[in-house]
């Protein structure tokens, strides 16, 4: 059996759909429902259950996945312990990571390590919380940074650090010239804010669940730039990270007076670690070197002009 049908036996019991296991594989439904029929044969007994065009892995194709996954694993390992003989920052480590943390957070950790092992590679995959997590989850990316910690038993998580969080607000707003202002203040006006998928959106909602009020969300987002275009164009209010030293935007800040108005940020990887020698360097670099006083949040936010 090849090596590359035993990946794609894993992508379908993963699915438990041939056009979506097709469409992540790059190949056609009938070459995949082919390499398939060739496992059954060999095997003898089918691994899915049949339900019209739906699939659900049966209890020979669990027994079968569980060995697979393990084979899998096995032979990455084996091709990354070779790598590790002739460089043991060689390779390559896929990130995941919060659209936001893509101005600063991946950026200044990436240049740091770039220093002591400069030939890793990277592939980068910005997104939502909830698509980071899976993809973790899924072994399809190695480590993911994320806010806030996820609920998930079968992933491990390593505090970074935290980010303050004020409200943004166009010039002129009834809000600008407050010096703080509480979450049951803010309950009273139309907001914009990312969708439930979001990490963000999550804290917010903590937020006001916290303070015992509802917020009136009247635009959802899906990137947090497009979120304060919309604040800028005065299209509504926002609860935000507080911007830092290199983020300008003709917006005001308004510090949050409610004592939780942060979120804590962090690294996510499966609890068994990443497989690769290259993703298990970078992470212990990123848990036991890390620098507060370049990453973590800035000390307040100020009812002023960012620009």
């Amino acid at each position: 059996m090849e090596v590359r049908e035993l990946e794609w036996f894993v992508v379908l019991a993963r699915t438990e759909n041939v056009t979506n296991a097709a469409t992540q594989l790059h190949v056609s439904q009938p070459t995949l429902s082919r390499a398939l029929a060739r496992i059954e044969r060999q095997l003898g007994v089918k691994l899915f259950d049949r339900n019209q065009n739906r699939l659900r892995l049966n209890k020979y194709g669990e027994i079968y996945r569980a060995h697979a996954e393990r084979a899998m694993k096995e032979l990455t390992q084996g091709e990354e312990r070779i790598r590790t003989l002739v460089d043991p920052h060689q390779g390559v480590v896929s990130l995941g990571f919060l659209h936001s943390f893509g101005g600063w957070l991946v950026p200044s950790l990436l240049d740091r390590y770039h220093v002591q092992a400069p030939l890793t590679s990277f592939e980068l995959e910005g997104g939502a919380a909830d698509s980071i997590v899976e993809a973790v989850r899924s072994g399809r990316i190695d480590i993911g940074f994320v806010a806030p910690r996820p609920v998930a038993d079968d992933l491990a998580w390593v505090r970074l650090g935290r980010e303050l969080l004020c409200l943004e607000v166009p010039p002129g707003d009834d809000f600008a010239d407050r010096e703080s202002i509480s979450i049951a203040e803010i309950s009273t006006r139309p907001m914009i804010a990312l969708g439930q998928s979001y990490g963000l959106r999550h804290v917010v909602d903590r937020l006001f669940d916290d303070a015992g009020c509802v917020p009136s969300i009247s635009i959802e987002a899906t990137e947090l730039s497009t979120l304060r275009a919309l604040v800028r164009h005065g299209s509504g209010i926002a609860i935000v990270p507080v911007p830092r030293s290199d983020q300008q935007s003709p917006t005001v800040t308004v510090p949050i007076s409610d004592a939780n108005a942060f979120r804590s940020y962090g690294v996510i990887t499966r609890n068994d670690g990443p497989t690769g020698s290259a993703a298990r360097a970078f992470l212990e670099f990123v848990t036991g070197s890390y620098d507060e006083s370049l990453l973590d949040e800035p000390t307040t936010a100020s009812p002023v002009p960012t620009a």
